[in-house]
């Protein structure tokens, strides 16, 4: 009879100094932020640990603690050779777990650790949210922002509004201008409270909220293959976690940071910045804008996963070349530096430990393309004084993917109840191809302009249409590949 695989546990007391506190314990954090920390430990003494709050009351998933805050990340996926990379890692930085529901004293007394220096926060984009019920007496108060700031006080107070015990917030949220927004949450809870005058002030003078941009598919636990890892690791970890090879943590803040997390020689893939807005752009227009456009064309085309697509030969291809003849050249930022992105992305899309079906991405569709395409192909028009055809191609196809017939379609009720009454008139003969493209590019609720401003845009997504109906996806594809302009 097999002996059983024991459960992770430390084999020594922790002694690491705790300089950092982590809103948030989902996967996320966990594969890519406390990843981050224990490596810098490991290669250039930062010797930090972390203690991870939960933002939120509600789960009964247990705490880290039974674990001794010990959790093992799976990083996997194709490296800068493209060649297949697996690598386990247990992470030790990580000292507790606090449940502020549960455990609202020991979460106040975070507040006293001298060497606090840091806080990270990952609470959905809904996380930094404010109102005007939270009191300053609840145990705990019901939002984020609203139990940061009785901590922040409890430090301002216990510290004597020392400067020197002020810290560096890293929100990670998925908003614009996350560290002001944090901030100005923050502030709205102490004005609603009328606490000490003084606190704002040292807010302001002690504390540094920086925006953030942070990049790494997740995966969370790998459910199919937990009993395989654990007899390759030879302990079991409930907490186990997989990650994609690629990650990207972009810092707006102070050149002086980069001392204090001791990014110096570490290699880690940490850009501190003085503007965030040029890496946002990149990630929107060649990460999600790759994303957007590939979706609806490799839907039609018949496959069903991102890495099918990225690898069938007319599908990638035509990815490749939105990205590199359509998307890169309308970014204002250096090519080369987006050329090589974009093949990280392509890679990233390989990934083959990951399968991210089409479907699931192809969720609200239309604020997505607005959003992430149609920037892109403005810019590309000013500047060419043409159209770029593989970006009004994805136009069309999402069109197409709208008559509701390849998959079940997810997005606001407006939109799907337009589309599915306008192809069944075009369907019956009651109003031409045409007549539908020209009714979707006037929707300026959508495009925040009447898109048929644009010259030619309307008859180019109409023959796409016509072609697609035609030729099926794949004859479009060609009839696109071959009349594109040369660059």
């Amino acid at each position: 009879m097999q002996a059983p695989v024991p459960a992770l546990k430390r084999s020594a007391p922790y002694a690491l100094p705790i300089k950092f506190l982590q809103f948030g314990q989902g996967n996320f954090m966990r594969g890519f932020f406390d990843w981050q920390i224990d490596l810098l430990n490991e290669r250039s003494g930062l010797n930090a640990g972390v203690v991870v709050v939960r933002p939120r009351g509600g789960s009964g998933s247990p705490l880290l603690d039974v674990q001794d805050g010990l959790f093992t990340t799976v990083v996997r996926g194709l490296d800068e050779n493209g060649t297949p990379v697996s690598e386990y890692r247990t992470i030790e930085c990580v000292e507790r777990e606090i449940n502020p529901a549960t455990m609202y004293g020991d979460y106040l007394a975070l507040a006293q650790l001298p060497e606090l220096r840091f806080i990270v926060s990952n609470t959905t984009e809904a996380g930094i949210a404010t109102n005007d019920t939270d009191a300053f007496d609840d145990a705990p108060p019901s939002t984020f922002p609203a139990k940061l700031a009785c901590l922040l006080f409890d430090r301002y107070t216990y510290f004597n509004a020392s400067l020197e015990k002020g810290v560096v917030l890293l929100p990670c949220e998925l908003i614009e201008q996350n560290g002001p927004a944090l901030k100005a949450a923050v502030l709205h809870f102490a004005r609603l409270w009328q606490l000490d005058a003084g606190f704002a002030a040292w807010i302001d003078s002690a504390c540094v909220f920086c925006s953030t941009l942070v990049d790494r598919i997740v995966t969370g636990f790998p459910e199919g293959e937990a009993d395989a890892i654990a007899a390759d690791l030879g302990y079991t970890d409930q907490f186990l976690v997989a990650a994609e090879y690629f990650y990207l943590f972009v810092i707006e803040g102070p050149a002086w940071l980069a001392d204090e997390l001791k990014l110096a020689g570490a290699n880690l893939n940490i850009e501190l910045v003085d503007d965030i807005t040029p890496y946002k752009q990149r990630k929107v227009g060649i990460l999600n804008g790759g994303h957007t456009a590939l979706v609806p064309v490799a839907l039609l085309a018949g496959l069903e996963t991102v890495g099918e697509a990225v690898n069938d030969a007319q599908v990638g291809g035509y990815l490749a070349d939105t990205l590199n003849e359509e998307i890169i050249p309308a970014l204002p930022l250096p090519q080369d530096e987006l050329q090589q992105f974009a093949r990280d992305v392509l890679l990233r899309f390989r990934n083959p430990y990951i399968q991210h079906r089409l479907a699931s991405i192809a969720l609200n569709s239309w604020s997505k393309f607005a959003a992430r395409i149609a920037p892109q192909l403005l810019r590309f028009v000013a500047l060419h004084e043409r159209l770029p055809q593989r970006l009004v191609l994805a136009l069309a196809a999402t069109m197409r993917l709208y008559r509701g017939d390849v998959i079940a379609l997810a997005d606001d009720a407006a939109t799907l109840g337009w589309f599915k009454s306008s192809w069944a008139d075009v369907d019956g003969g009651k109003q031409s191809l045409a007549q539908l493209v020209q009714g979707w590019l006037s929707n300026e609720k959508v495009w925040g302009r009447d898109m048929n401003a644009v010259p030619g845009l309307a008859q180019a997504v109409t023959n796409a249409l016509a072609r697609i109906g035609a030729d099926g996806m794949r004859g479009a594809l060609q009839a696109c590949k071959d009349s594109a302009v040369p660059q």
